[in-house]
């Protein structure tokens, strides 16, 4: 085993990691915050630094599967997608199976020039959690609650807000609602069966209401629907803890762009669409599951140094002066003061697990869980 393949899988290197991610998004909030002052005389020029500022964030994370991990990602899609790849506003239609999706789809937002400006539609309970909810705040992120009852008019309000926006922006949307489990699977397709529509291998029955309402809001300004099916090479699983012991992984993302004229007007037929589009992808899955490939042609975007070199710039801002208090402390032989570090390295230790255990599977959200639990 290497140097660097050893210190991969020290606990003292990931905690650094995310001491640096940790500290440098709570300073980024703060310029964020800094920022809001702009809003009501140049909106625009707002958007902009902001999308600067949560790039240097996401970034991080991304330089952890692309250059950490050394994770590869292959595209199964054809030339004319590729093309228009990162040069349009779109929404992003990707499967939830996965503790490592949202990076991948980040990947491919950075490859493309739009890490800083991508959005989701995002449960409201992130919206407490230090540095991830509060830069989603700032960059104008639509958060729900998960009951459309109460949600329609914010995600409605939200979405028209982004009417405007300056830059490229991709807005993911997992319509599935929460990641895949067996448990959630066979009560989905329980639910699938009573309503007569067609059970899905791979997936959950998507939630149709917010795609035909970010359609139907986002018209006029995003140019196209991107379906986006991922899997990993040889059966993998990978995680976030994974990731940061250093395992590579080989992620196949099969896109298809849909242009929005595709999609129809009509609440109903737009639902019927997107049902129609989960057995496709139930399709897709099923041949990468026999084949192993997804249909298209093969591309691999490079890597960009700037997720390196932007890690490289915080580790080295927030490190140098971290160890030089450290030896300070120990140094100063006082039982009081070594006891107080220890005990703050054990409350970080603690603060990254928590911000790793939201991407785990098992540690998921409820939701869809709510009729198994009423059928119990």
């Amino acid at each position: 085993m290497g140097l660097l393949a050893f210190l991969k899988t020290q606990f003292v290197v990931h905690l650094l990691i995310g001491f640096v991610f940790v500290v440098s998004g709570l300073i980024i909030n703060f310029i964020q915050l800094c920022t809001l002052v702009l809003w009501p005389v140049n909106k625009q020029l707002y958007r902009r630094l902001n999308c600067r500022l949560a790039y240097s964030l996401w970034s991080q994370l991304v330089m952890l599967l692309e250059w950490w991990s050394r994770t590869e990602c292959t595209l199964f899609t054809d030339q004319a997608t590729m093309q228009r790849l990162g040069k349009e506003h779109v929404v992003i239609i990707l499967n939830h199976n996965f503790e490592i999706d949202f990076l991948c789809g980040w990947t491919m937002c950075e490859r493309f020039g739009v890490l800083g400006s991508s959005k989701v539609l995002a449960k409201r309970e992130l919206l407490c959690v230090p540095v991830i909810g509060w830069t989603w705040y700032f960059l104008e992120i639509v958060f729900c609650r998960r009951r459309w009852e109460e949600d329609r008019d914010t995600v409605v309000r939200g979405l028209q807000r982004l009417a405007d926006y300056p830059e490229h922006m991709w807005f993911l949307l997992y319509c599935e609602g929460t990641r895949f489990t067996e448990k959630k699977h066979r009560v989905s397709m329980e639910v699938a069966a009573s309503k007569g529509l067609p059970v899905l291998k791979y997936h959950l029955l998507p939630r149709t209401k917010g795609f035909t309402t970010a359609v139907q809001c986002l018209r006029g300004t995003v140019a196209a629907v991107y379906d986006v099916t991922l899997n990993f090479r040889g059966n993998k699983n990978p995680s976030l803890l994974g990731i940061l012991y250093g395992k590579k992984y080989e992620a196949d993302m099969c896109v298809r762009r849909f242009p929005l004229e595709e999609i129809p007007l009509d609440e109903k037929e737009a639902a019927q669409w997107l049902h129609k589009l989960y057995q496709e992808k139930d399709a897709l899955q099923e041949m990468y599951a026999q084949e192993g490939v997804f249909p298209g042609q093969q591309f691999k975007p490079a890597r960009r140094p700037w997720t390196l070199l932007n890690f490289l710039f915080w580790a080295t801002v927030l490190l140098s002066p971290l160890f030089s208090f450290a030896l300070g402390v120990f140094a100063s032989g006082s039982p009081l003061l070594i006891l107080t570090f220890l005990g703050f390295v054990g409350a970080a230790s603690f603060g990254v697990r928590r911000l790793i255990g939201v991407t785990e599977i098992e540690k998921g959200s409820s939701y869809g869980n709510q009729e198994f639990k009423k059928k119990e």
